[in-house]
């Protein structure tokens, strides 16, 4: 009799286990996500030039399926590091910008792939620039090198240079096709490596190529058997550059004027509005814990909000 006791309670343990360990089901359509970062260019060349003339993807054929913010900004460190780790952590912080430094959170590819036990394939960092390998990792003892997404960074990994913006994009499509990835990050470095290099024509006409190489991802997404009506995408920058007539004009960014916070943002998905501008305050930190509220997960301590305002 005692034996059975035991036998009964062990089974409705393990009922219970199974049981709480299952994700509710969600109340959103969406089950994959993009974060899209066209990496520095300034507002005046992105949606604050009028004529959208070097976002002439973005302005004519994906506005209309997505949302527009005017208002959108870096609030913390206004580099390359700090914004993508604002993006990927849910927190500001002063981190290293030479890749010798990983965040000290857990990312939202740590948190998901805990929360649903998914594989490392099915969370990705595709980069052109190798210092953002930072992002598959953090320092965070109770998480560091645990449920890492795969790092896809640069020529071959951290410390191994930057590799051009059609490499980071074919290695997208080929994740994409491939692996059927349900969280990615990817970045376009080109705009800011060649505003550091003070070449304004190519500045503005690369910042034109990561708004065509960002409308073609966004034409798979949207057409793709996969993922089409079920994923949402974010675009935005990680910083933009300080003002003409400010220090060095387009050439750098890092500080808190204008040119360097306010930044481009545009989101898509089946679960947001369509063909709508808006103008509400908007943070980086807001996409981690907005990722996390479509996503079934929290961030702990973050700082950032959902985006209410996005969805219909």
């Amino acid at each position: 009799m005692k034996l059975k006791q035991i036998l009964l309670g062990l089974i409705s343990l393990l009922a219970f286990v199974s049981y709480s360990n299952e994700q509710a089901p969600s109340k959103y359509k969406t089950k994959y996500i993009l974060i899209l970062i066209m990496d520095g260019p300034r507002w005046s060349e992105t949606w604050g030039d009028s004529t959208h003339q070097y976002i002439p993807r973005m302005a004519n054929d994906m506005a209309p399926h997505g949302i527009i913010s005017t208002g959108f900004r870096n609030n913390g460190p206004t580099y390359t590091n700090a914004g993508h780790v604002a993006i990927t952590t849910g927190f500001y912080e002063k981190i290293k910008n030479n890749g010798l430094e990983f965040p000290k959170h857990p990312s939202i590819f740590q948190y998901w792939r805990k929360q649903t036990g998914k594989a490392q394939t099915a969370a990705w960092v595709i980069t052109s620039k190798d210092k953002l390998g930072i992002l598959s990792d953090c320092k965070d003892k109770d998480w560091k090198g645990k449920y890492r997404p795969t790092p896809d960074c640069g020529l071959n990994g951290l410390y191994t240079t930057y590799r051009s913006d059609q490499t980071t994009y074919e290695h997208t499509i080929a994740a994409l096709e491939t692996a059927h990835p349900e969280l990615v990050l990817v970045n376009f470095q080109h705009p800011d490596s060649w505003g550091h290099a003070n070449n304004w024509e190519k500045y503005l006409a690369t910042t034109k190529v990561s708004d065509e190489l960002i409308y073609q991802i966004f034409e798979y997404v949207r057409t793709n058997e996969f993922y089409k009506d079920q994923t949402t995408i974010f675009v935005t920058n990680d910083h933009g550059r300080h003002l003409d007539g400010h220090k060095d004009g387009f050439v750098s960014h890092g500080d808190n004027c204008e040119g360097c916070r306010r930044i481009n943002f545009f989101a898509y998905g089946p679960d947001f509005k369509k063909n709508v501008i808006i103008d509400t305050p908007g943070d980086l930190i807001d996409i981690p814990v907005t990722i996390g509220e479509m996503m079934g997960f929290q961030i702990e301590g973050a700082k950032g909000r959902v985006m209410t305002e996005l969805f219909n």
